[in-house]
């Protein structure tokens, strides 16, 4: 267990509308935590375990996510434009209206992940795993939409 911003950091914590700014969570253990509409603009949080996290309306603007685990995570309507996700883990993650926008997923994987309706405009998907993966009303890096 450690303490950020006074919030103790641990797995299972409720940390919902938390404000971790600029945070330093790298390798942190959050696997099963309440992290909704929280404030992670620009923190790192690279290899850190968020498996089975709850996201959902979280800002990450420019968070560092490298090779972070978050398999089965809820990220629906967070924000994720400009992140490093590069080899995360976001299989089963469910990224429903995401803003993936210029989002950095190079070598990411999202086989089996939900991305109905996420913008991934200008995402870099170099060697990402979309196996499985539902698209369905994405808007993908070229500004199409998938069907």
């Amino acid at each position: 267990m450690m303490e950020v911003n006074g919030y103790k950091i641990e797995p299972g914590a409720f940390l919902s509308g938390a404000n971790l700014l600029l945070a330093n969570l790298s390798s942190a253990d959050l696997r099963g935590a309440n992290l909704f509409r929280a404030e992670l603009s620009g923190s790192d949080l690279s290899g850190a375990i968020l498996t089975a996290a709850e996201l959902s309306g979280a800002n990450l603007f420019l968070a560092n996510l490298a090779n972070a685990n978050l398999d089965g995570a809820g990220l629906n309507n967070a924000n994720l434009s400009s992140a490093d996700l590069r080899g995360a883990n976001l299989s089963s993650a469910v990224l429903r209206n995401a803003d993936l926008r210029d989002a950095h997923l190079d070598g990411a994987d999202l086989t089996d992940s939900i991305l109905n309706n996420a913008d991934l405009r200008d995402a870099h998907l170099d060697g990402a795993d979309l196996t499985g993966a539902d698209l369905t009303g994405a808007t993908m890096p070229d500004g199409t939409t998938h069907s």
